[in-house]
């Protein structure tokens, strides 16, 4: 076989003259009078190959050749005649007269052609993914990924950071997302489990002195999936020794300005940071997309001082979103509202100023005195509309919190660019409807915040942790916290969680003791690689951005996976299948 000397992209004129061998697929291929043109594409783009009519054993394997045949092609590097130069390649002034052709495999027609795929069925092009990773596009995407990879590397690498890595069969811990369970044939009965996170494991090495770790770390939730959800995914995971929670966020910020400086040649501004309660109370969400304008209305206190309509007096809660510059159709309005009642809340009530008048759904229960003062409450201007809900607190800042980005979305009024925030203070416990008691919100090693620890057992409700996710345009990108590192605080916790203390030490022991050895402070931090590669390259989904994807329904058509395995590899590991 040739030998490669150049990729598709690096020949250009300064090469003019000069003999090359490239090698790829026939992307193209066209026959002008008997003069055939071949694009051939390698992973870097397209580059040219002409042949002339001439009764020559080059020609005639030209003429052979089909999309998707695998050529080596040996040649001199011509200029292209004037006017026939393609300024949207890179090669596109140049073209190869072949002087040596080798097929090196020929190919059937595909059941899609590369630059066809974003318009056939996903099923099919996750069958044939090979074929579909030939698509430009969706190469750019693992191009960035590589690059991402590269400068998180440098960056951890150039900061003292030791790359460790942790088992991928660990102990079921279901504390959190439901595990994918591995049987083991030499402790029959018993089984492993693939690791939701190296939570556990990179903790251990903090208390084992190893005060700066990272990791690519290839995780496993079975969870249900979406489109920014597989049941495997890729988590850069930190942790860090003897650092605040000021220390860890600086260090993570500056790593993720370094990231994006690197991969996309992006410098990002400062990142925002509120708490928990702020970004509720502003965005009425815990993620929130900054790109979609003016934060929620807190009408609580205005309502109790100026309206009389005991639906909003009465309320413990009465909220709202601003649309600024906006003239809806009653019919519009009206699905404002079938919206919020979809999203949860009991009713809404809009106001829409004009320079006439200000209308208002609750006209026949709001003074004209009383609307006034709303619309002055949040600067209401002619060509504005206020949707104001009432209700529990939570609830209607979430409801108005969707109605925000809804209306950004649907108007096309997000801003343009990478709006990073930091939340912190998250709430450390939550009420599980469904187990009937408290959980983590977190997971059960999250530090509590230092002013609240009098609370854990009268008011755990009450008690804030130390918790900090990345926000980037509306999308969790990472969560992290700092570790409870006291054996004595860790039982309290594990107490207001209901773990009785045997169950502890079934699930937890291990840990528990490795904190009697001599544990420092430390935290850490998982960032979603995947996801953060998805919003990086624009995608849609985190198919685009992984290699071998599932399908929402956890299934690989390519593999077809999950399978059913022989009766003999059950019989070794002590499983019958009930049907």
């Amino acid at each position: 076989m040739l030998g490669r000397t150049h990729y598709a992209a690096e020949i250009d004129e300064k090469l003019e003259g000069e003999i090359v061998s490239v090698a790829g697929w026939v992307h193209r291929r066209r026959d002008h009078g008997g003069v055939i043109f071949i694009d051939l594409r390698d992973r870097t783009g397209l580059v040219q190959i002409v042949a002339e009519p001439v009764q020559d054993e080059n020609f005639h394997k030209l003429d052979h050749v089909r999309p998707e045949f695998v050529l080596a092609v040996k040649g001199i590097v011509k200029r292209r005649p004037e006017g026939m130069e393609n300024p949207d390649l890179p090669s596109g002034a140049i073209e190869i007269e072949p002087q040596i052709v080798e097929i090196l495999s020929e190919a059937k027609t595909p059941p899609f052609m590369p630059e066809d795929a974003e318009s056939v069925d996903e099923i099919l092009r996750l069958k044939y993914r090979y074929i579909d990773l030939r698509r430009r596009g969706l190469l750019q995407n693992f191009i960035l990924r590589d690059r991402v990879l590269m400068a998180v590397r440098r960056f951890f690498h150039d900061h003292g950071f030791l790359d460790v890595e942790t088992p991928s069969l660990a102990r079921s811990t279901p504390e959190g997302a439901r595990d994918f369970l591995v049987p083991s044939r030499l402790q029959p009965g018993t089984f492993y489990a693939l690791p939701q996170s190296p939570q556990i494991f990179k903790q251990l090495l903090m208390v084992a002195g190893i005060d700066r770790y990272y990791q690519i770390a290839k995780v496993f939730r079975d969870e249900d999936l979406r489109a920014d959800r597989q049941p495997e995914f890729t988590q850069i995971d930190v942790e860090m020794s003897f650092m605040t929670q000021a220390h860890i966020l600086n260090m993570m910020e500056a790593m993720l300005r370094f990231v994006f400086q690197e991969a996309l040649n992006v410098s990002l501004d400062p990142f925002l940071r509120i708490t928990w309660e702020e970004a509720m109370e502003g965005y009425g969400s815990d993620k929130p997309d900054l790109r979609a304008g003016e934060k929620l209305w807190n009408l609580t206190d205005t309502v109790k001082a100026h309206v009389s309509w005991p639906v909003l007096r009465d309320a413990p809660f009465v909220g709202a979103v601003v649309l600024r510059n906006y003239q809806p159709s009653r019919k519009q309005l009206d699905t404002w509202g079938e919206m919020a009642k979809a999203l949860g809340a009991g009713g809404l009530i809009w106001l829409v100023k004009s320079p006439e008048q200000t209308r208002s759904s609750a006209g026949k229960w709001l003074s004209t005195e009383e609307v006034r003062k709303l619309s002055e409450k949040v600067g209401l201007r002619p060509g504005d509309v206020l949707l104001v809900v009432a209700g529990d607190k939570y609830p209607s800042l979430n409801v108005l919190g969707q109605l925000r980005l809804e209306f950004a979305r649907r108007e096309n009024r997000l801003d343009e660019g990478w709006r990073f925030l930091w939340v912190t203070d998250f709430p450390l416990f939550e009420f599980s409807e469904e187990e009937n008691r408290l959980v983590s919100a977190h997971h059960p090693f999250t530090m509590p915040h230092p002013e609240d620890m009098d609370l854990i057992e009268t008011a755990p409700l009450s008690v804030r942790s130390q918790a900090y996710d990345v926000v980037l345009n509306g999308t969790e990108l990472a969560s992290g916290s700092l570790r409870i590192f006291q054996p004595q605080l860790q039982s309290r916790i594990f107490s207001a969680l209901g773990l009785q203390p045997d169950e502890v030490q079934e699930k937890f022991g291990f840990l528990i003791d490795a904190f009697q050895y001599g544990a420092p402070p430390h935290g850490g931090i998982a960032f979603g690689l995947d996801r953060m590669v998805m919003l990086m390259a624009g995608a849609k989904s985190l198919r685009e951005v992984i290699a071998f994807p599932k399908t929402a329904r956890g299934v690989d058509p390519l593999m077809n996976s999950p399978s059913p395995v022989h009766p003999s590899q059950l019989e070794e590991v002590g499983i019958r299948i009930k049907k």
